[in-house]
């Protein structure tokens, strides 16, 4: 890992492990939010999974990214790889669920900036593979 990279490395791998960690013990009502949004791009076998199980797994998945970001023995390419794919999923999440987008543009909704946002994921990602 390149000193360059642990800026970008720290503050994704930080607010990566944080959101997974705030995902693990998700139940009832915000687990079936979180799974009915994502099962919008998800593929078939992945949408007949329950809504907890779910929330587990994505909870799990970014716990790995995150620590994979934080952790300087992972390389860099790796890691980006992997930043870029999850980021890539979350805008796939955005440009495919209804009411995130104005009409005919790729612009945010007010309910759409919170995803809009993941952008920067696929962003560090490129950044990280790219150098």
């Amino acid at each position: 890992m390149r000193l360059s990279h642990l800026p970008l490395r720290l503050a994704t791998g930080a607010f990566i492990l944080n959101s997974g960690l705030g995902k693990r013990g998700l139940q009832g009502e915000a687990a079936e939010g979180l799974h009915g949004m994502a099962s919008v791009t998800l593929p078939g076998s992945l949408k007949q999974m329950d809504a907890t199980e779910f929330a587990q797994l994505l909870s799990r998945a970014e716990m790995a990214l995150g620590v994979a970001l934080l952790a300087p023995f992972v390389p860099s390419r790796l890691a980006g790889a992997a930043l870029t794919a999850f980021g890539g999923g979350l805008l796939s999440v955005y440009l495919q669920t209804p009411g995130m987008r104005e009409e005919g543009s790729i612009r945010p909704t007010q309910a759409g900036t919170a995803l809009a946002k993941d952008v920067w994921l696929v962003g560090a990602g490129l950044s990280l593979l790219l150098d």
